[in-house]
């Protein structure tokens, strides 16, 4: 299974869940994309393990407090490892306004 696979099965039961790029017309929904990949484990100069860098945006015209928790909870129960978050307030046009939560995680796997 892809990454990308993995994390849209792991959290497309919580809210609609997009690839970089949300196209649809909820008012809450979920963004991700990989913002970095590199070694994390190298053997005989060969990448044994690789460190995917993984950013998950939380977008919600209201509360999405317990969403947050959510993500968090089922993205560690599959692998992840949360190292940063933050929160942000998007005025996409003078009378859309959005709050938009950033979480990033990094998923450890065998390189091949």
């Amino acid at each position: 299974m892809s990454l990308n696979s993995l994390i849209i099965s792991t959290l497309n039961s919580l809210a609609p869940v997009a690839f970089q790029k949300y196209k649809g017309s909820e008012d809450t929904y979920i963004t991700f994309f990989e913002y970095n990949q590199g070694a994390a484990v190298s053997a005989d100069d060969d990448e044994t393990v690789t460190r995917h860098s993984i950013q998950v945006d939380v977008w919600s015209k209201g509360d999405y407090t317990d969403l947050v928790k959510e993500v968090k909870a089922k993205m560690k129960q599959v692998g992840f490892t949360k190292n940063y978050e933050t929160e942000l307030y998007e005025e996409e046009a003078e009378d859309v306004i959005i709050y938009h939560k950033v979480l990033r995680f990094y998923y450890f796997k065998e390189a091949i």
